[in-house]
């Protein structure tokens, strides 16, 4: 794992802190999240490509395909 530094205006910094406390995780593994949240990892590659594989019997999917992926990919 690489360590990474990152300057944040202080607003920024308190919101972290207090967000990381309340989900009881330190600051790296929130803001770990939050990269991947927002650039997609591995994880979230395989799940999409994976989305449209295979018959589930059901007409509606391709109508409630983000609502699908976003149950799935809650944290």
């Amino acid at each position: 794992m690489k360590r990474t530094t990152v300057k944040l205006p202080d607003e920024l910094d308190a919101l972290l802190r207090h967000e990381a406390e309340r989900r009881e995780m330190t600051v790296s593994a929130l803001t770990r999240e939050a990269i991947e949240a927002h650039l997609g990892g591995a994880k979230d590659k395989r799940r999409l490509m994976a989305a449209g594989a295979g018959h589930s019997g059901r007409s509606d999917i391709s109508e409630r395909i983000e609502e699908i992926l976003r149950a799935e990919v809650k944290p």
